[in-house]
């Protein structure tokens, strides 16, 4: 059901000797959430996750996955999550299917050579079942780790940064496979990333903390839609275009730029209001860029 908490972090904190890793941190991720888990180095983002996963204990606040706490349900808690963090590690001189059945018998799951062949073809990595995992590419280990989270059936999947260190294509093999995760599976997905394009296209709310703290929490459309934009305009009629986007839009600060382009700022959710009012005046619009998105809301967030 829609709606339903998998994991509530209310007010935590954590520190080591003097240092405050986590100071205030508050969020909420819901089933079939992708959520996006957001801050800076150093923010705290890696104690918050391990916290979750209890490798370690908050000193105050309290967390609580599929509405239970860890007190007295950690196993069962631990038994509805798949998660990696920092990077998968294999045993490199075997076979990719071993790997699966090695790590299978240490999570005590029953999984059969076809469901780990399944497994296997799910992450785009049919055809390497007998492959060394020492040969494989970086992404296709993180694959293969993301196939190791799906061992035990888990409801939540946790990735602490899935495509760091990977190139282009790696990254939309990635991304679409937190796609499928969560359409053709129904994995709730809490994905902490610094890949911001990543996270808007893929993420359908998010939280931002820094040092510690939990600065904003939402849907990615309605926090990035409050967002001004910087708006690039292509028209058949400078003159004529910005003297209406003064008239109708006067606190959009419109100017032409070198290339003869109208750039004006504009809430993201004004936009589509701007090209009706443009066609109405029969300007024909060649290109209607917002150049502002993720990245710039979160710089202003966290205020660097």
């Amino acid at each position: 059901m829609q709606n339903t908490p998998i994991i509530e972090v209310n007010s935590i904190s954590k520190t080591f000797g003097s240092f405050e890793a986590v100071k205030d941190v508050s969020f909420q991720v819901n089933q079939g959430d992708v959520f996006g888990f957001l801050g800076p180095n150093g923010a705290g983002k890696s104690t918050t996750i391990r916290c979750l996963l209890s490798l370690i204990r908050p000193n105050t606040g309290q967390i609580k996955l599929f509405g239970k706490t860890f007190t007295s349900n950690r196993a069962m808690i631990l038994s509805k999550i798949g998660s990696i963090i920092e990077k998968p590690d294999f045993y490199k001189y075997l076979s990719a299917q071993k790997n699966l059945e090695i790590f299978a018998r240490i999570s005590g799951a029953q999984v059969s050579k076809k469901q780990i062949y399944e497994m296997l073809e799910f992450v785009g990595l049919s055809g390497r079942e007998k492959h060394r995992v020492k040969g494989f590419s970086h992404g296709m280990k993180q694959r293969l780790g993301i196939a190791q989270t799906l061992l035990h059936k888990p409801d939540l999947i946790i990735l602490d940064e899935p495509t760091t260190g990977l190139d282009p294509q790696g990254i939309i093999e990635i991304r679409n496979l937190i796609l499928r995760l969560k359409t053709e599976q129904n994995k709730t997905i809490l994905l902490s990333s610094h890949q911001l394009s990543e996270i808007e296209l893929i993420a359908n709310r998010m939280v931002i903390i820094n040092k510690g703290k939990t600065l904003v929490e939402g849907t990615v459309s309605e926090l990035l839609n409050q967002q001004e934009v910087l708006i690039v305009l292509d028209v058949d009629s400078a003159d004529k275009a910005m003297a209406l986007i003064k008239d109708r839009f006067p606190s959009s600060f419109p100017e032409l730029n070198v290339r003869g382009q109208i750039e004006l700022t504009l809430r993201k959710n004004q936009t589509a209001s701007l090209n009706r009012e443009l066609n109405k005046a029969e300007i024909a619009v060649s290109a209607l860029e917002p150049k502002r998105k993720l990245e710039d809301f979160f710089i202003k967030i966290i205020g660097s």
